[in-house]
């Protein structure tokens, strides 16, 4: 039987019209006519010998083979726009301008200290705070070039993600606050002693307290909180004048910690993890700016 030469125009296209969900979005996307984008897909489905997408109303759904072929395209025809971008570039740093997105706390702290290099060589930087969905949702847009994200998606197309470090979290307060506490409640009895703690927290639902909470007692915390604060360097500092007791991540306040300003309310060996992410766009994460901002971010993580 005589072998059957696939076009890469025809992948391209299928591989479109997956990831837009419709023909009119991937002939946009394309830059081709509508009725071309039909024509490809029905050569492909004719060669395969088996229909890649049942056509709706609204769009189209992948069928089972067609989900397999686009997992099977994903990372080979983002290489290949990869390479096709970078040669249309110049790989030159000065002028190139990073937009980096992350939660402010860590941006702040580590990510832009850590790019300090980037910027001597030429590159501008301009950061865009906010929550991880939010932030690669404008990454996958095209709007972003690196996201620092607290999350992994199970899967995304087009995004590439490594992971970057761990963040420990403690749940700290001011030595002060601490002086009330029954010892040998807290050593035999941490959850009803830490009862007596006023708490800080990022948010109403105590997110990152209730974690800490039922890893490390196995129960969540009791009661409200005594200060909300979606930023925890406003936590960090509510905690030091002596407010409460909060968990924060441990590069955040490590130099309290070391101080004395702060210490650990209950020492354990089990503390929360939580690992950090680089996200960048597959077909952009080796572009030249991009990369040197990659490869310092995970250099200086192997310190954090």
């Amino acid at each position: 039987m005589a072998r059957t030469e696939v076009s890469l125009d025809l992948l391209r296209t299928f591989h479109a019209v997956h990831r837009a969900g419709t023909l009119t979005g991937a002939a946009r996307e394309l830059g081709l006519a509508q009725p071309t984008v039909t024509t490809r897909l029905q050569a492909l489905e004719g060669v395969i010998g088996q229909p890649l997408f049942l056509r709706q109303a609204r769009g189209v759904t992948p069928t089972a083979a067609g989900h397999d072929l686009a997992r099977r395209l994903d990372g080979p025809l983002d290489a290949l726009a990869s390479v096709a971008f970078d040669l249309g570039r110049s790989p030159a740093l000065a002028g190139r301008t990073l937009h980096l997105g992350g939660p402010a706390e860590l941006i702040s702290a580590l990510v832009l200290p850590a790019l300090a290099g980037t910027i001597a060589a030429g590159v501008a930087v301009r950061t865009r705070l906010g929550l991880a969905e939010e932030l690669l949702a404008e990454l996958a847009g095209g709007h972003l070039d690196l996201v620092v994200s607290t999350v992994r998606p199970a899967r995304q197309s087009g995004l590439h993600f490594e992971p970057l470090s761990d963040e420990e979290f403690l749940l700290v307060a001011a030595p002060a606050l601490l002086a009330g506490l029954d010892r040998q409640c807290l050593a035999e009895h941490p959850a009803k002693a830490l009862k007596a703690l006023p708490l800080l927290a990022y948010a109403e639902d105590l997110p990152i307290v209730r974690r800490w909470w039922r890893h490390v007692l196995g129960v969540p915390p009791t009661g409200r909180a005594v200060l909300v604060v979606p930023d925890l360097r406003g936590l960090r500092a509510a905690a030091v004048a002596g407010a409460g007791a909060t968990v924060l991540p441990h590069y955040l306040c490590a130099d309290d910690l070391a101080s004395g300003r702060l210490v650990q309310v209950l020492q354990t060996a089990d503390s929360p993890i939580n690992t950090l992410y680089l996200a960048t766009r597959t077909t952009t994460r080796n572009d030249s700016h991009t990369g040197h901002a990659r490869t310092a971010l995970l250099a200086a993580a192997k310190l954090w």
